[in-house]
């Protein structure tokens, strides 16, 4: 027994276990383990226990030939695809988590198989067997096997869709097989290389108290801001036409300007170097305030403090003086998304006290857990093994965080409330299965717990999220139709923006150029509806006027309060939408559509700015948040700089 004793993967030495020949039942319970070394060889174990470790792969099991009793329940990473996996893997394999799977394994292992097989020869049959010429070379080969590969693993389907990642896992070793006999090609052992380059890239061991350090002297770099002279973008060529005449009454009013730039920072360099132009910030979003908050300004009824990400660190930031608070850096990560949660955690003489926490994450899958107060990175959760484009925390229950990936998956996480220790314990409650890589995620404020929207690359989905059903995984309850550049209507387009203006109220953000939509919610989507994966049109209200780009990922976001909306552009523009005077009608039973595109109350134009003599340009607007009384705007760019408004 080698249970509670803290133990890491490092500290399983093959040196030693290769000697235990004997060995027949092994303990690991309660430790800290990720993964299994793969030469551990204990050729006689029958029984392992793995419960309560950290464990995100099962392969390497595969060493353990004669085990016929196994346990790894709450290991938060493990899924029912890697039961299976372990089901085809151990052929004396008996008992999984205390349950007899023999009838189970027996079809896994025949069944399945034999499926898969005919289904693998069929596909190499009907596309790829006429492509290798009668003398083929060991390139043509290679470039074939590499086509047949792909092929197979995305167009051969079998069972449930929960299972398509042991599928795609069986399917790839079963065509390498296929491959090896069909044409004498010698087999690859390394059937998990793709979890495996994935692993090359994390980062080395970091120290748990990860450096905050305060930053203030490298963020203001030297540049020149002439407010009175706006750079005039002038839009695309060809699109003058088409708004000319909105286009120069927004420009006139702008030159009435109700927010004055007061910040610009470059405080997310990469290795701190003021030549760093280049890294691109992707989230910001204010700190929620705490009645005893340390920062809170007397003056404003809203914290003026916020967290920006982008490169390899995350900021926070004091909007008015423009002071760089903290700075929390991962040399190996690039963060993309961050959101604040507020959690009563026991301080060490049992009293409570409410302390924000702040959630970072990124290209590598890791949501950091970060005490601000404390300058402390208190744990991580390894969420999923691709990037993480976007998180955020349910506003009722203020442990649970969602975290959207590359990996076409939505998580619900319960990310446990840490003790005096900062001992914590996450869980994941649900996966919602997307068709394609999510990109913005909503919570729908009538009903948070149920609901939750997502803007996708292929479209704008639903999901039901009650904690009540079963269901663990569950697919997308309802896609949503938008009018494509005909007119007609469709669901296939990337949605790169998307956020409520309030209760009912949503605006997207279409690739189609220079279109936001604002539609509504309870209209578009009837809670009653039977059945899953359905098509619903959104009742469109209006349509927001924007820039003719075709670019994307330059995302939007809303200000409830003061009913705005605000989209940044590919000229270093705000457009802000002041839509107060629409929402009344829009909130009537008979709310029609604006049969005119809404133009924005005003853009903002990036000031002239100069680094090192030189002038700034090619400047995306990634992003731009306002604080919840939209007293400052703070803006994202593609060139390291955050940009910081305020309203006059």
């Amino acid at each position: 027994s080698l249970s509670k004793l803290q133990l890491k993967t490092g500290d399983l030495d093959p040196r030693l276990f290769s000697r235990l020949r004997h060995l027949q039942k092994l303990d690991l319970s309660d430790n800290l383990l990720d993964k299994f070394p793969n030469s551990l060889t204990l050729p006689d174990l029958r029984v392992l226990n793995c419960n309560n470790n950290k464990l995100e792969d099962v392969t390497a099991l595969k060493q353990f030939p004669l085990l016929e009793e196994l346990t790894y329940e709450n290991n938060v990473y493990l899924t029912l695809n890697d039961d299976y996996k372990v089901m085809f893997l151990l052929q004396n394999l008996r008992l999984l988590n205390g349950k007899d799977i023999t009838k189970l394994a027996n079809h896994v292992r025949r069944v399945n198989s034999r499926k898969l097989t005919s289904k693998v020869t069929a596909h190499w049959e009907k596309f790829f067997r006429d492509q290798l010429p009668e003398k083929y070379t060991a390139e043509q080969v290679k470039s074939v096997k590499k086509k047949f590969l792909k092929s197979v693993q995305t167009n051969v389907v079998y069972g449930p869709s929960s299972l398509s990642e042991f599928t795609r896992w069986r399917v790839k070793m079963i065509a390498e097989e296929f491959l090896a006999h069909s044409l004498g090609l010698e087999l690859s052992t390394d059937t998990e290389l793709e979890e495996k380059t994935d692993e090359n890239e994390e980062e080395t061991t970091e120290s748990p108290r990860e450096a905050a350090e305060d930053v203030g002297q490298v963020g203001d770099f030297p540049v020149i801001v002439t407010p009175n002279k706006r750079k005039r973008n002038n839009s695309k060529a060809g699109s003058g036409n088409k708004r000319s005449k909105s286009q120069a009454n927004t420009e006139e009013e702008a030159e009435d300007v109700s927010a004055e730039p007061l910040h610009f920072l470059q405080c997310h360099s990469k290795g701190n170097s003021r030549e760093d132009f280049k890294t691109q910030l992707w989230s910001c979003v204010f700190e929620p305030l705490l009645d005893c908050g340390a920062r809170k300004d007397p003056i404003v009824s809203s914290s003026r403090t916020v967290a920006t990400c982008g490169g390899e660190s995350v900021c926070l930031i004091d909007c008015e003086t423009g002071t760089v608070l903290k700075k929390y850096k991962v040399v190996t990560e690039e963060f993309f998304s961050v959101a604040w949660t507020t959690l009563t955690m026991v301080i060490s003489d049992g009293r409570k006290k409410s302390h924000n926490i702040l959630a970072a994450a990124g290209r590598r899958g890791i949501v950091k857990l970060i005490h601000v107060a404390a300058d402390f990175c208190y744990g991580e959760i390894k969420a999923h093994k691709k990037p993480i484009a976007t998180v955020c925390f349910g506003p009722t229950r203020e442990t649970h965080l969602f975290t959207a990936s590359y990996d076409k998956r939505i998580a619900l996480w319960d990310i446990g409330i840490p003790d005096c220790d900062y001992n914590f314990k996450a869980s994941q409650l649900l996966v919602l299965e997307v068709l394609s890589i999510p990109l913005r995620i909503a919570l729908v404020p009538t009903c948070p717990d149920q609901y939750l929207l997502a803007g996708c690359e292929s479209g704008c989905f639903a999901w039901n999220i009650k904690l009540d059903k079963e269901r663990k995984s569950r697919p997308f309850e309802a896609v949503f139709q938008f009018p494509d550049e005909d007119g007609a209507m469709t669901t296939s387009h990337r949605v790169d923006g998307l956020a409520f203006l309030n209760d009912d109220v949503v605006v997207s953000k279409s690739s189609k150029p220079g279109c936001i939509y604002v539609w509504s919610w309870s209209r578009s989507f009837d809670v009653k509806g039977k059945g899953c994966q359905r098509t619903v049109s959104a009742v469109i209200l209006a349509e927001l006027e924007w820039s003719t780009t075709d670019m994307s990922y330059l995302t939007l976001s809303t200000c409830p309060a003061k009913e705005y909306a605000f989209c940044g552009d590919e000229n270093g523009s705000v457009w802000m939408y002041n839509l107060s005077n629409y929402t009344t009608a829009w909130n009537s039973a008979k709310g029609k559509r604006s049969d005119k595109r809404i133009p924005p109350a005003q853009i903002l134009k990036w000031p002239e700015l100069r680094a090192n003599g030189e002038q700034l340009t090619e400047i995306l607007i990634n992003n731009v948040v306002s604080d919840p009384t939209f007293s400052y705007l703070v803006v994202l760019t593609s060139v390291n700089i955050t940009a910081i408004w305020k309203k006059s």
